[in-house]
């Protein structure tokens, strides 16, 4: 395959994952229209969440969200959802991403990048989720040293997006349940305006 060639596959391929990206936070943003509560208490859950997400502790993700949620008066469920922003499509970044910035942070020995890369490999692959899993949790209990300084990395790698889901969130939430006051102050009007006519016309009557 020439280089033209090479260049437009991965071109394609990038335009499929961050389409598959797109599609699947569209996903979530429907199911946080859909829970219940006052804007601070949902924003709350899928900041924790998120936070969460990021950090690489995918067997226990929706565990420590949901405890951690509980503890700051945050939405369960909202923290449930946010951990899904991390999945099989953004985990390879995330861990990638957290390695990069804790080494950047905390020095180590960059001998054990080529262990990252391969796990990035194995991440990207086809193979069932369960096996990623098993991989993640063999390479994390065989590298703890990269661990910790990874644990690090997304540490201060997740305070923006923390930050930033908290207040998006709360701006939608807000804006939904306003949306709801006002369809259901206008149907309660409507309902009363109903009333009276029929009322006015048992009167004539």
């Amino acid at each position: 395959m020439n280089q033209i060639g090479q260049k437009s596959l991965m071109s394609n391929e990038n335009i499929t994952y961050w389409n598959k990206i797109k599609k699947h936070f569209c996903s979530l943003l429907e199911k946080i229209k859909r829970l219940q509560g006052n804007p601070h208490y949902i924003a709350m859950g899928m900041a924790i969440g998120v936070f969460v997400g990021v950090t690489p502790t995918i067997p226990f993700h929706t565990a420590l969200a949901i405890v951690l949620a509980f503890v700051l008066h945050g939405s369960k469920p909202a923290a449930a959802i946010g951990v899904w922003v991390a999945n099989p499509l953004t985990i390879p970044l995330f861990y990638y991403s957290s390695y990069k910035v804790g080494v950047g942070l905390f020095g180590g020995n960059r001998g054990d990048g080529p262990n990252i890369d391969l796990m990035i490999r194995v991440m990207e692959s086809g193979i069932p989720i369960a096996e990623k899993l098993g991989l993640i949790k063999g390479f994390l209990a065989h590298h703890f040293g990269v661990a910790c300084m990874m644990l690090g990395g997304s540490i201060v790698l997740a305070v923006i997006p923390t930050i930033v889901t908290y207040f998006l969130t709360r701006k939608l939430i807000a804006g939904t349940y306003t949306s709801v006051k006002v369809i259901s102050k206008s149907r309660y009007k409507n309902d009363g305006n109903r009333q009276c006519g029929e009322e006015s016309d048992d009167d004539i009557a």
